[in-house]
């Protein structure tokens, strides 16, 4: 059994990369933001250790750059590496809805997932990106639980996060921003509980579909810069 010492170092540096991983998904930190061990320290007012290790966490989940000399920084996803991304999600929740039908899942077991689609669908409905992005992140978290396998689940979680990471700069302070948030987990969760795969591929072939045509407008002429005014489209 670890020493009690052990534990809370862990625990605090969860607690540190946890509030790091919100402050970039908020947009409070900028992709290509360089900051220090010591900053973030003395920031949170904790010791170096905890910070530098939920800093390599954070680095080994592909959402900082460590530079020998400078320190951290946010790392910066590329239109492309944003589409390859939406690949491989849609690759894995295509995995997800194969393994529900064949398990089947009861409707007790989602009434967690639909709690989470109802309040993601609301926070789109209203725009509200912050709101929207915890709420996305444990609606798709808990649906991939339901696989009963938490490695699918928490690869799941890791490229979701990648993706918002990606778009938050792009779409914070966009006007009328439920026109163009995705607002369709209710409608997923409706199909999942009907056991419709159908449905639920064609609901994810649309929202992918959305989501790269939003990203590759990105390279257009006029396109937007990722300051906080983006050139709008669907997204996410």
């Amino acid at each position: 059994m670890p020493a009690s010492g052990a534990v809370t170092r862990s625990t605090l540096r969860q607690q540190i990369a946890d509030a790091l991983r919100d402050e970039v998904l908020a947009g409070r930190l900028q992709p290509g933001e360089i900051f220090t061990v010591k900053q973030i320290a003395e920031g949170y007012g904790v010791s170096a250790t905890p910070v530098r290790e939920a800093l390599v966490e954070m680095t080994a989940q592909g959402l900082l750059d460590s530079d020998q000399h400078k320190g951290f920084r946010v790392h910066e996803y590329t239109v492309d590496d944003y589409c390859a991304m939406v690949e491989a999600r849609s690759l894995i929740v295509d995995g997800i809805f194969r393994r529900l039908a064949v398990r089947g899942v009861s409707g007790e077991l989602l009434l967690s997932v639909r709690r989470r689609a109802e309040e993601a669908g609301q926070a789109a409905r209203t725009g509200s990106l912050e709101i929207l992005i915890g709420y996305d992140l444990r609606f798709w978290r808990e649906l991939g639980a339901l696989t009963g396998n938490r490695y699918i689940s928490d690869f799941l979680h890791r490229l979701r996060v990648q993706c918002w990471v990606f778009a938050v700069p792009y779409l914070r302070g966009r006007a009328e921003q439920e026109e163009w948030l995705w607002q369709g987990h209710e409608q997923l969760v409706d199909a999942v509980t009907s056991n419709d795969g159908d449905r639920a591929h064609a609901l994810i072939e649309a929202y992918n579909a959305h989501a790269v045509r939003w990203a590759k407008r990105l390279r257009g002429p006029g396109a937007a810069q990722p300051s906080g005014r983006p050139s709008g489209g669907p997204a996410l």
